[in-house]
């Protein structure tokens, strides 16, 4: 993870972007989302079911190159729900939608640059290893698109898209979940 510190004299450090990667043929367009567009993924407004798989949380900051936090960017995550279907009209998978899976949702950072989002760990499915989309966007503007994976997993090696990605700068886009106070917990520092 790509941390932002302070020299003595109270300036920030620069800090190694992270590494961007394809949007992927699955970003929901607004017309596929639900209403309930939260950084709640595994609850949707008005529905008794809850998502399947294991729940998890994610969060960090957004931050920019010299380590400053940036507030007022939206974090967008998307991914498959535990059944391996994503909530887009083209995924022609069988099975049938996780019904409890809101598939897509965002949060808008902090005057620290804070986001967090609750959704479940990413699961693989046919041809890819697990991960989750995201993208930062800034006054409108796309500033960084990327996934994020599981350290160690056995799917990261045969994943064209994750072997693109510069050895040096896979750590930028692991998601280390470690015990949290609800569910299990992965910090993320997003540097656009």
């Amino acid at each position: 993870m790509a941390i932002a510190g302070l020299t003595a004299s109270g300036l920030a450090q620069a800090v190694v972007p992270t590494p961007g990667a394809t949007e992927g043929p699955f970003y929901p367009g607004p017309e596929m989302r639900f209403d309930d567009i939260d950084n709640n993924l595994v609850t949707i407004a008005g529905r008794v079911e809850q998502a399947g798989g294991e729940v998890v949380r994610l969060q960090g900051q957004v931050l920019d190159q010299q380590g400053r936090p940036v507030p007022g960017a939206r974090v967008e995550i998307w991914q498959c729900d535990v059944r391996g279907r994503y909530l887009h009209s083209a995924d022609s998978t069988a099975s049938e939608r996780d019904g409890g899976f809101q598939g897509f949702g965002h949060d808008i950072s902090d005057q620290q640059g804070r986001y967090s989002f609750q959704t479940i760990k990413p699961v693989a499915y046919s041809g890819r290893t697990p991960h989750i989309h995201l993208k930062i966007l800034l006054a409108g503007r796309q500033r960084l698109t990327t996934q994020l994976y599981l350290p160690d997993h056995p799917g990261n090696a045969r994943d064209w898209l994750y072997q693109r990605i510069p050895a040096d700068q896979r750590e930028l886009v692991t998601l280390r979940f470690e015990a949290g106070k609800d569910w299990p917990l992965a910090r993320l520092n997003l540097v656009i």
